[in-house]
């Protein structure tokens, strides 16, 4: 029995939570500032008001604290938003952490002043000097994982060794878990998606999503080259796997289809999606200042076109 611990409350951090505990490990899970999920979580029975399920019994919930990050865990899973990465970096860097660190946050973070962009992990390590971290990335709807479907995730580490550790811990007959060395790839590929998928979703009919699935996949393939990835990362659970489940049913697919119907984002947003976190359109605006002034456009005219439409709120255009 491992003693894990799951930073961030939200869906995908509480369904990490059904298999880590399937395995036989001692689980806590904490939030560090949403009301609603500390409210879900610290409650009797449980009820996840996103998964629309009980946790487990099993699950423990503890308050968000210096002290409870200084408790000896194996194994720190971290589920926040983009957002809360440069919190939760100075918070374990505070706590002197030197527990394995698993990132299951998909993003990527531009640093004006150094004009790059970086992954998670490496924003982790340069700002807070956390080394012991792995990355968990792949085609998983937290809804479905929570249901214990069948899901194949991956995990990446420079150290194969560490990554199969971390899959012992983590998964189950439902849970399967491929390793990657990979690490910049895995990360790069996780993120893009959230794009590709919403352009994938501007198609009005399969023909032009599958069109668009190609094309996506070929300008996926060039960003990971670019950024030092492998080319063959694009290719598996982190890329086209996760690619095609966000393009089947995820938010920014849902918002994809809006604008292939002629929807500016904002009036798109205002209308159907007002509480809607749409990652691929916080990742547009994030790495945008980078990819306009620094990359060849002709490469992904797909990813031009939809920066141009979120950041200037016009019509997209995908042909």
């Amino acid at each position: 029995m491992k003693k894990v611990l799951v930073i961030g409350g939200g869906a995908m951090g509480s369904a990490f939570t059904v298999p880590c505990l399937d395995n036989n490990n001692k689980v806590t899970i904490t939030e560090p500032y949403s009301k609603k999920f500390i409210r879900d979580l610290s409650s009797k029975n449980k009820f996840h008001s996103s998964l629309k399920i009980k946790l487990s019994k099993k699950l423990k919930f503890k308050k968000f604290s210096e002290n409870l990050l200084k408790e000896k865990f194996d194994l720190i899973a971290i589920a926040l938003s983009l957002s809360g990465i440069d919190f939760i970096g100075k918070q374990l860097k505070k706590a002197k952490v030197k527990a394995p660190i698993l990132i299951l946050t998909k993003g990527l973070k531009y640093e004006k002043k150094k004009n790059k962009i970086f992954t998670i992990s490496e924003q982790l390590k340069r700002n807070y000097n956390l080394m012991n971290i792995s990355v968990l990335k792949g085609p998983c709807l937290a809804k479905e994982l929570a249901r214990k479907n069948q899901t194949s995730v991956i995990v990446a580490n420079r150290n194969i060794k560490i990554a199969k550790q971390i899959g012992k811990i983590v998964s189950t007959k439902y849970y399967l878990i491929d390793f990657s060395t990979d690490v910049t790839g895995v990360e790069v590929c996780s993120a893009i998606k959230n794009i590709y998928s919403m352009l994938i979703g501007a198609g009005q009919n399969l023909n032009t999503s599958s069109s668009l699935f190609q094309r996506s996949i070929n300008e996926m393939k060039y960003l990971t080259r670019y950024f030092k990835g492998k080319e063959s990362t694009t290719l598996g659970l982190a890329g086209v796997g996760d690619l095609y489940v966000s393009a089947a049913g995820g938010r920014n697919s849902k918002m994809g289809n809006y604008l292939g119907k002629g929807y500016t984002f904002k009036n798109a947003k205002k209308k159907f999606m007002p509480n809607d976190t749409v990652e691929g359109e916080q990742l547009v605006r994030e790495i945008a200042p980078f990819i306009l002034r620094r990359m060849n456009k002709t490469r992904i005219p797909l990813m031009i076109n939809l920066i141009r439409a979120i950041l200037k709120n016009k019509k997209l255009k995908v042909n």
